[in-house]
């Protein structure tokens, strides 16, 4: 995987291979950022991308949006990979619920995907993986532009 990359995807599972892509790299190089910072509108496909990373990562996990939950958590019982930890940082205002969330507990207890990290961009790590998800035009709906920059 060439950082920063670019890619074009034209459906949700096309967009979970792009995140299984990721997660295999960060699985083969301990040395890479343990942070994902995740960027995109509405609906542009943020939990496709962490289902296919947590598809490598947890494989069999179920992956839903924390939107209410906030955080949600994968991990296979008793293996060897790190868990994984999906914020969605849509409703959070301040630090102060940051801290009220345990987020600052995470950060070193296995890999981080932050939906909507454009809201808490204070509290971002250094050294993260940024990835933006576009849609690329009205006539082709389904079809969506991943930039990945490390950081």
């Amino acid at each position: 995987m060439q950082i920063p990359e670019i890619f074009y995807t034209s459906s949700p599972e096309q967009t979970e291979r792009i995140g299984a892509k990721l997660a295999g790299a960060m699985l083969e190089d301990s040395k890479l950022p343990r942070f994902i910072a995740l960027y995109g509108d509405l609906g542009v496909g943020k939990t496709a991308f962490v289902r296919g990373f947590a598809s490598v990562v947890a494989p069999g996990a179920r992956v839903k949006s924390p939107t209410f939950a906030l955080v949600n958590e994968y991990r296979v019982k008793g293996g060897k990979n790190p868990p994984a930890f999906h914020f969605d940082m849509y409703r959070i205002n301040d630090e102060d619920e940051l801290y009220s969330i345990g987020f600052y507990d995470y950060l070193d207890s296995g890999i981080c995907l932050v939906e909507w990290s454009e809201n808490i961009e204070y509290a971002l790590p250094d050294e993260r993986f940024s990835v933006t998800i576009e849609k690329c035009s009205v006539d082709e709906p389904d079809k969506r532009k991943i930039t990945l920059v490390r950081q």
